[in-house]
């Protein structure tokens, strides 16, 4: 149930304070950051930082 609740709350912020190719970015980068996080121990804090360089990247590519 953690996981559901975590899960939406990131995919609702990352919807919410991004536009369309940054959004796609954070939750691209969430997943594989929530993994990662959770196969060190650390799943919340791997989710978080995979969303914000997921969105670092993405507004790199979107402009230029």
């Amino acid at each position: 149930m953690k996981k559901l609740v975590l899960c939406s709350t990131i995919l609702a912020s990352c919807l919410a304070f991004a536009g369309m190719a940054e959004a796609k970015g954070c939750i691209k980068g969430a997943i594989v950051g929530g993994i990662a996080g959770k196969m060190a121990g650390h799943g919340k804090i791997g989710a978080a930082a995979g969303c914000a360089i997921g969105h670092h990247r993405a507004a790199k590519k979107a402009n230029g």
